[in-house]
This record gives C-alpha cells, structure tokens and sequence, in this order.
C-alpha cells in the first residue's frame, strides 16, 4: 500500500507541474490572440515559474527517496533545465521583450508539456502496475 501511497503523491506532484505549464501556455496563447496585455502575461506567469521549479524539484526528490530511478532519471533533465534557467536569470518573461520571445517562449512550454505529458503517462502505468503487484 505504500507504494501506491507514493506514486499517487508523485502523480499529483506531476500534475501540479502539469497544470503550471498549461497555464503560462493559456496565458501565452492569449497574448498572442490579444485578448490580455503583454503586462498582464508577465506578471501571471512570472508568478507561477518559482511554483513549477519547486514542484519538479520536490518530485524529483520524492522519486529519489522512494527508490524510483527509472522516473528520476526521467525527470532530471526537467529539472536541470529549470536549475539552469533560474543560475542565468533567464527563468522570468521580460515584459520589455515578450512579443520577439513569444514564439520561443510558447514552443519552450509546448516542450514542456508534451514530456510532461509522457510522464504522467508512464506514472500512470507504473501506478497501476505497482498496484497489482501489492494485490499479490
């Protein structure tokens, strides 16, 4: 049962990173549709950025304590990447220069999200997997 206990604390920790990525993709897309200010985008996902690199990190660690390598080393590069953007300073969306960066920017967070995406998928079958063996 603890097993289960810890991938379904995982799952919503990937979920929660999930959801964090989808909504600076909402907020991009609808700059990009002009229905909200470049301001306005900025300061939302600006917001939320801190939040999904402190959720990927807190899943990698519980990966890490409960033994579950294989979805470690999957997440690592993730977190890497945030660790890296946060040394450089480049992790918050400049206001002054969001409409050259949105193409990259919303093509980073679609990245993002399909990996995400994956592991959530693989997340759900090692629940399930871990699962029926606990029923052994």
């Amino acid at each position: 049962m603890g097993q289960l206990l810890s991938w379904f604390f995982a799952f919503l920790l990937l979920s929660l990173v999930l959801c964090l990525v989808g909504y600076q993709i909402v907020c991009l897309t609808n700059l990009e549709m002009d229905y909200i200010n470049q301001y306005d985008v900025a300061a939302r996902i600006n917001k939320v950025v801190l939040p999904e690199f402190v959720s990927q990190g807190v899943l990698c660690f519980v990966y890490l304590v409960t033994g579950r390598w294989f979805m470690l080393m999957l997440s690592l590069p993730y977190l890497c990447y945030d660790i890296r953007l946060w040394r450089r300073n480049r992790y918050l969306i400049d206001v002054t220069e969001i409409y050259n960066d949105l193409r990259r920017e919303k093509n980073l967070r679609l990245f993002k999200l399909y990996y995400l995406i994956l592991l959530v998928v693989i997340a759900i079958f090692w629940m399930i997997w871990s699962h029926g063996d606990s029923m052994h």
